[in-house]
């Protein structure tokens, strides 16, 4: 199962800024961790650079990159296509649990959106000041909202979402 986990602004679908999270959400690093930790994650490779202490532990971290070979604790593959190969195999032969996702940035989101199965979201209400990455355009009419969860913290309104694409 491929599924794609973000924090959005819910207008504009901003994602990031200057290669930083645009929220400092405890709850939803909290839900990052507990929904990927065992499973295998794809990023790209400035989502990658972009983690403070590299590889996160726990986690198969596989790295889509043209320009570098070589990342510490993880896997490296050219493309998207490469990288959901890889987490396949690994699935079939049991190496890896079925649930594979997708972490980042904006161009790898925008590849893997129409293979997916499921989708974390985190729609945050209040829109950044400054953004310049941002999530695809959903189609609402190919999601199923299966889960939905408003919270606040520190002032901040925003909602889980969890989609299952429709069949």
């Amino acid at each position: 199962m491929l599924s794609i986990i973000a924090c959005i602004s819910k207008v504009h679908r901003a994602i990031g800024y200057k290669n930083r999270l645009l929220y400092a959400i405890p709850s939803d690093m909290t839900r990052f961790r507990m929904l990927t930790t065992g499973h295998t994650i794809i990023m790209g490779r400035k989502t990658f650079e972009s983690l403070p202490n590299g590889a996160l532990p726990n986690r198969r971290n596989i790295v889509i990159s043209k320009t570098r070979e070589q990342i510490t604790g993880c896997e490296v593959y050219t493309s998207l296509e490469e990288a959901l190969a890889a987490s396949k195999e690994a699935v079939e032969s049991k190496e890896a649990s079925d649930e594979c996702f997708i972490i980042g940035g904006a161009s790898i989101y925008e590849q893997a959106l129409p293979f997916a199965d499921k989708l974390y979201l985190t729609i945050v209400e209040k829109e950044p000041e400054h953004a310049d990455t941002f999530f695809p355009e959903i189609n609402p009419a190919e999601w199923e909202v299966t889960k939905k969860e408003m919270r606040n913290e520190n002032g901040l309104p925003f909602t889980f979402l969890t989609l299952y694409r429709k069949q």
